[in-house]
């Protein structure tokens, strides 16, 4: 049976190196081979039982006790997982991996397609799927779970697709023991929930009774493997002792519920089996349940004397891999493969006019043409998002791109930002390059925890053996003319920069655009980066700088052979020298580096020299260049688009304290408020007028 597993999530399938899928074709198994016999009793393969046995025992016990041999987390967390069996680790019990598991239906689906696909044009060729063509994933959750939020999203999401014909062979198994700790799950409401679920096949089974569960299980994931749909199993037990350690059941449920349960331990029901199967007595079985109580206790005491782990290298090793050489490489590759042997392909998919050719673009045009590049140069790679197909994205940005790959690689979403990052998770740990669009800023605010809980944790709390990459565009920041309120004009970056291991970029200049794009590709594909391509909606089609018409603000796209000269690692500044820039460095990004322009213009027919330092990445900061640029004139400004409390300035001026900086600076932020709307935003985003009175300000001290 290969079946891919979240939550516990399983997908029995071979496995490669550090856990990446290796080619399997029809029919792979489990790599793992099972003992011939199961016989708890004693058998002919015993010896090999209480050894697999053991292992696992070992295993989880070695997660309990934060071990740096736990062969998942490395001590990190108490995870369940194992990349030689394809069970992906999750660290949480409210639902928030469901998104990601119809996600990985989606893609385990879709490549199962274009591996058919390939074999009748070349019945001869690799597999171009890595996955098993029968394998379905599973994915179990608790029963207090089916209220939360992520929970039906992932339901709804299912059901959609199903409805509109793709099909995602996804089986939720949901372990129902009528408790969400001390709350309880009202009477029929799991089932009714659960059988309500439009497009989602409701299976069903007493979770007590093993004989039950086997049948109905293997009928489920039959079900779910033929018809390549999804379904979920439904499976009634009990819960033993409280929730979690500190959890006291005793204060919320009576002595007698408490042993009506533990009369029903599934544990005793197999033992009632055995026994009346005369496959072993009581007497035997209870030797064997004492016999494995020590051996467990002897290896809890074993793993306790362990090494953790003792360094904070150690512990962030995993978390976001840096290899910034081998992402150039990467991108140098991409350059050469498209200036050479591609270069004809490339002509045609642009209509015989690559972006090069077509004169200065803005940088949504920009945007486009790598985003066609990057289709190009990674054929795993696929755009989907809210109207990013048939409408080509809300401002233009995808226009096109459906036209030319088609719409297996350029699809519309449903309007859900859980889903489409759900989608996007399951797509990367699934083989592909994901490049979801969450159309607002704001709208990210409704589905953060999948990038912060879910894709950020990945590869910290799997040593780097499972991974999901992906660039998530999100057009965002202030400064549109006629929007308002707290969705299509927000500011609020915090809650990215505060991830863990997570890149967020923010291009600027159409110039900078392409180059920021493909190292964030690169790096995904590299490192299995997850990154935010923050995009200036209010600079999508801004075509001058100074004055109307000049159109400064337009930009050359580089041909293939210059992407490796021009290439943007992350983490690294882009500094511009307006008059002597010897006065004062302004530090900032996205609209800010326009309006500072703007402003160091100003100051300079004043006989001030700026320095603009556009920072292109707020997560990591470009830390070194930053102190460098702040360091040769002494005099900082920070121009800071966002919020005063919170937004991006606070890090910069952090790091220039941490970095010993001794000059002056000062701080230009937008005002801690939702961005009005009309004249009124003006009273509270930062001006080009507020930018030069910071600078004469600095310089008067």
């Amino acid at each position: 049976m290969d079946v891919y597993a979240h939550g516990p999530f399983v997908v029995r399938a071979a496995v490669g190196p550090a856990g990446e899928p290796a080619d399997a074709g029809p029919g792979t198994v489990d790599p793992r081979p099972e003992p011939a016999v199961a016989d708890p009793a004693g058998g002919p393969d015993r010896d090999g039982w209480q050894e697999a046995y053991a292992e696992a025992a070992r295993d989880v016990l070695r997660g309990m006790v934060a071990s740096t041999r736990d062969p998942i987390a490395g001590g990190r967390h108490k995870v369940f997982g194992r990349a030689d069996l394809a069970v992906v680790p999750t660290t949480s019990t409210i639902a928030s991996h469901l998104p990601r598991a119809v996600g990985l239906g989606l893609a385990v689906e879709r490549l199962r397609r274009m591996d058919t696909a390939g074999r009748r044009d070349d019945p001869d060729g690799p597999p171009r799927s890595p996955w098993p063509r029968d394998a379905i994933v599973v994915c179990s959750f608790g029963d207090a779970s089916v209220n939360h939020a992520s929970a039906t999203a992932a339901f709804n999401t299912a059901g959609w697709y199903d409805h509109t014909g793709l099909r995602i062979p996804v089986l939720f198994v949901c372990e129902d023991n009528g408790l969400g700790i001390s709350v309880r799950s009202p009477e029929g409401w799991v089932e009714r929930t659960l059988r309500a679920r439009p497009g989602v096949r409701y299976f069903t089974a007493d979770g007590t009774d093993p004989v039950a569960v086997h049948a109905v299980a293997a009928e489920a994931a039959g079900w779910v493997r033929r018809h390549r749909r999804p379904a979920v199993l439904h499976l009634r037990t009990v819960r033993l002792l409280g929730h979690a350690g500190a959890d006291a059941e005793q204060a919320y449920r009576s002595t007698a519920e408490i042993a009506a349960d533990e009369a029903r331990d599934p544990v005793l029901a197999t033992a009632r089996l055995l026994v009346e199967a005369g496959v072993a007595t009581g007497e035997e079985l209870l030797a064997r349940y004492d016999e494995r109580g020590w051996q467990v206790r002897r290896t809890a005491e074993e793993v306790l004397d362990e090494p953790k782990l003792a360094a904070v290298a150690e512990v962030v090793a995993p978390l976001s891999p840096r290899r910034p050489s081998r992402v150039a490489a990467a991108v140098a590759q991409a350059a050469q493969r498209a200036a050479g042997p591609d270069a004809t392909g490339r002509a045609e998919a642009f209509g015989g006019k690559p972006p090069e050719l077509a004169g200065p673009l803005t940088l949504a045009q920009s945007i486009n043409a790598a985003l066609a590049d990057g289709m190009l140069s990674h054929p795993q790679l696929a755009v989907f998002g809210e109207d990013v197909a048939a409408k080509g994205g809300v401002y233009g940005v995808t226009k096109g791109l459906r036209e030319r790959f088609g719409a297996a690689r350029v699809f519309d979403t449903l309007l859900d930002e859980t889903s489409v990052l759900g989608l996007g998770l399951g797509a990367g740990l699934a083989g592909m390059l994901p490049v979801p669009e969450i159309q607002y800023l704001a709208y990210l605010h409704n589905a953060e925890d999948q990038l912060r809980g879910e894709a950020a944790t990945l590869q910290f709390f799997s040593q780097g053996a499972f991974r999901n990459p992906m660039v998530v565009r999100v057009p965002g920041l202030a400064y549109q003319e006629g929007f308002g309120g707290h969705f299509h004009n927000d500011n609020s970056v915090a809650v990215l920069r505060d991830v863990p291991g997570l890149v967020v970029a923010v291009p600027a200049r159409p110039d900078d655009a392409g180059p920021l794009l493909r190292t964030c590709l690169a790096a995904a594909v590299v490192d299995g980066t997850v990154s935010v391509f923050l995009e200036p909606i209010a600079l999508y089609h801004t075509r001058d700088l100074y004055e109307p018409g000049d159109g400064e603000w337009l930009g050359a796209y580089a041909e293939p052979s210059a992407w490796a000269a021009g290439h943007a690692p992350i983490g690294r500044a882009r500094v511009y020298g307006v008059g002597s820039a010897e006065d004062v460095t302004i530090v900032t990004f996205g609209n800010g580096v326009r309006m500072s322009l703007r402003a160091a213009s100003t100051l300079a027919d004043e006989g001030i020299g700026c320095r603009v330092v556009d920072l292109r990445w707020l997560a990591p900061l470009p830390v070194a260049d930053l102190i460098r640029e702040a360091s040769v004139t002494g005099r900082v400004l920070v121009v800071d688009e966002t919020r005063r409390s919170g937004g991006v300035g606070e890090g910069i001026l952090a790091a220039l304290v941490d970095a010993g900086y001794v000059g002056a600076a000062r701080r230009v932020a937008a005002v801690d408020s939702f961005v009005p709307l009309g004249p009124a935003a003006r009273q509270v985003l930062v001006s080009e007028d507020a930018i030069t009175q910071g600078a004469r300000t600095l310089l008067a001290r």
